[in-house]
């Protein structure tokens, strides 16, 4: 079972597998979605991508083409969230600020990576497995760790 909103848009050849909420995002052409994803209004997604399975991407974030985006890899908008203004009443979307992430060209995030916004990780760049971004990652960099610090250059 998929529940696709209306205004999705979706490129040409892109498969996207069951379980998956998608609304108010852009797909690019031949992308892949795993299983148990969700992809908010306002997300990004490139061409040739692949987004696996049990995977939050939330508004705010861009991803680029030929990325692969591993297992259970959780993106985040918001510096400060709350549920609450100090008044006690319910935070609405005038409450706070979508903070953007951009991830460019060719890079790849392990799984159980998590992402905090307002960075960029670089073009061939690779996120470790279990990482915790807080800053951006250098284009053809290897990071990894709580917090992901540079573990090597690629080649």
């Amino acid at each position: 079972m998929q529940k696709i909103a209306s205004n999705v848009k979706l490129g040409k050849d892109v498969r996207i597998y069951d379980f998956v909420n998608l609304y108010g995002c852009e797909i690019g052409n031949n992308t892949k979605v795993g299983t148990f994803v969700e992809i908010q209004k306002g997300a990004k997604i490139g061409r040739n991508c692949k987004i696996s399975s049990h995977t939050f991407i939330c508004e705010g974030v861009t991803i680029e083409d030929n990325v692969f985006i591993g297992h259970n890899v959780t993106f985040i908008n918001d510096i400060y969230p709350r549920a609450t203004n100090e008044d006690g009443t319910q935070q609405t979307d005038d409450d706070w600020k979508c903070i953007p992430t951009l991830i460019k060209k060719g890079a790849s995030i392990g799984s159980s990576a998590t992402l905090l916004c307002g960075i960029t990780v670089g073009e061939n760049a690779v996120v470790g497995a279990g990482s915790v971004v807080t800053k951006n990652v250098p284009p053809n960099t290897i990071v990894a760790g709580n917090p992901a610090r540079v573990f090597r250059k690629i080649k």
